[in-house]
């Protein structure tokens, strides 16, 4: 269910308080609002996820959007580079990082707060929040403090990355901690590693020297390098959504889309995006996930190795987008010179594309619900159910929804591509 503009973080698994779905982004940022945390913040991403997480969470939060993906080291940089030089936030600050596949409650995110006072107050380099272990996990890093007098947060020994279940075990009893990836540390400290790196703090020439970062995560690069590390014990409930197996047990149901479970496949859950149903029968301990862009079945201990299979590639079938969102419903090739491509497009009221064209292809729109205006080479018109536009190549052409709208789109030429999609003079976002 995930592809290059929608990773499992934005999937709508997840009950919502309004009973309805949310994604893992919408629930921390929901929380983060909460504990008073979501003014404050801003969002890494790289670019290809900007306009599902608009979608999702509004337009209005401030994104630090990744030239390339280069792991968490040259993201989290590029993000305190930001907060340093655009918002203003002064060296001395304290910038706390959070994944978003964290399942955790509210008091989760006071902890956050808690991890300022221990590098400002107590002159650590880095915080980082160490949830209290349930099980030995061989799926987790470990956090191993020091053998001191018990407080509110403690020294850290060292780290130890994804031990074998018997030392996990031996590490537990040694008081180690889980590693959720939650930091703290000064503006200032982490844009002196970067001065190290003999690259500049300021973001616009970091921005553009991106490629000259290295390309490690921010736990090797300066968390199991850094000295006066503290760690805050967290004893309450956490999870990391990372797999199928862990992310269906925060589910509230078996089932969601079209589609049913029989009564004799237990612990077995189904979601299904597609129009087609999907029945189950008789198996257990199981996920079938099915979606435009593929369909899995799997045994939910399995579903970690998920990557084992994914040895395929194929254009993205389902994005959700700042307008709304569309899904592919048909492709072919009939010969070199003629592709089609058909999708189902829907369009959020007061929404819409802005003004581009294209020069290797036609586009066909039959609107199917809902009313609008289409303007074509700067002639506007009306678009109402049953209206049937046709673009030609090389015309400008745009479309703004006056309520929510449905269309059926037909691309056909030699090339459908993304990247013939033309603003002006400058190459625009597809649309």
């Amino acid at each position: 269910m995930s592809n290059d503009s929608r990773s499992k973080q934005f999937l709508r698994v997840l009950e919502g308080p309004d009973g309805g779905l949310e994604s893992m982004v919408q629930r921390v940022w929901r929380q983060l609002a909460r504990v008073g945390l979501q003014s404050d913040t801003v969002v890494a991403t790289s670019r290809s996820q900007v306009d599902i997480l608009y979608n999702q969470i509004g337009s209005h939060v401030p994104v630090v959007i990744e030239p390339e993906r280069r792991d968490t080291f040259p993201a989290i940089a590029l993000a305190v580079s930001y907060l340093h030089s655009v918002v203003g936030v002064g060296r001395e600050e304290t910038v706390a990082v959070l994944p978003v596949d964290s399942y955790v409650e509210d008091p989760f995110f006071a902890k956050v707060l808690e991890l300022k006072r221990i590098v400002e107050k107590e002159e650590r380099n880095l915080a980082l929040i160490g949830v209290e272990p349930t099980f030995p996990s061989a799926k987790y890093g470990y956090i191993v403090p020091e053998a001191e007098a018990g407080g509110a947060f403690r020294t850290v020994s060292h780290f130890r990355e994804k031990p074998s279940e018997e030392e996990a075990a031996r590490l537990i009893g040694q008081g180690a901690l889980w590693n959720c990836g939650v930091f703290a540390f000064r503006v200032g400290w982490l844009l002196g590693h970067v001065e190290q790196l003999h690259l500049p703090p300021g973001f616009e020439e970091l921005r553009r020297r991106y490629a000259e970062l290295p390309k490690i995560s921010f736990d090797h690069q300066v968390v199991e390098k850094a000295e006066r590390i503290a760690v805050l014990p967290y004893r309450e409930s956490w999870k990391d959504l990372g797999t199928w197996n862990t992310l269906t047990e925060e589910m509230d149901t078996p089932l969601i889309g079209k589609g049913s479970l029989s009564h004799d496949s237990k612990n077995t859950h189904l979601i299904n995006e597609l129009e087609i149903p999907v029945a189950v029968l008789g198996i257990s301990d199981a996920v079938v996930a099915a979606s435009p862009d593929g369909i899995l079945v799997s045994d939910k201990a399995a579903s970690p190795r998920l990557k084992e299979v994914l040895t395929f590639e194929q254009r993205l079938m389902y994005e959700e987008c700042p307008w709304g969102w569309y899904r592919v419903t048909d492709y072919n090739r009939y010969d070199e010179e003629t592709e089609m491509l058909t999708r189902r497009m829907s369009v959020k009221a007061g929404k819409g594309f802005e003004p581009h064209y294209h020069r290797k292809r036609q586009e066909v729109w039959t609107i199917l619900f809902g009313h609008g205006e289409a303007v074509l080479d700067g002639v506007s018109r009306p678009v109402n159910p049953g209206d049937v536009v046709l673009i030609p190549p090389l015309v400008k052409h745009s479309l703004r929804a006056a309520t929510d709208l449905e269309l059926i789109e037909v691309q056909s030429g030699p090339e459908l591509t993304e990247e013939d999609v033309w603003a002006e003079a400058a190459q625009a976002k597809a649309y």
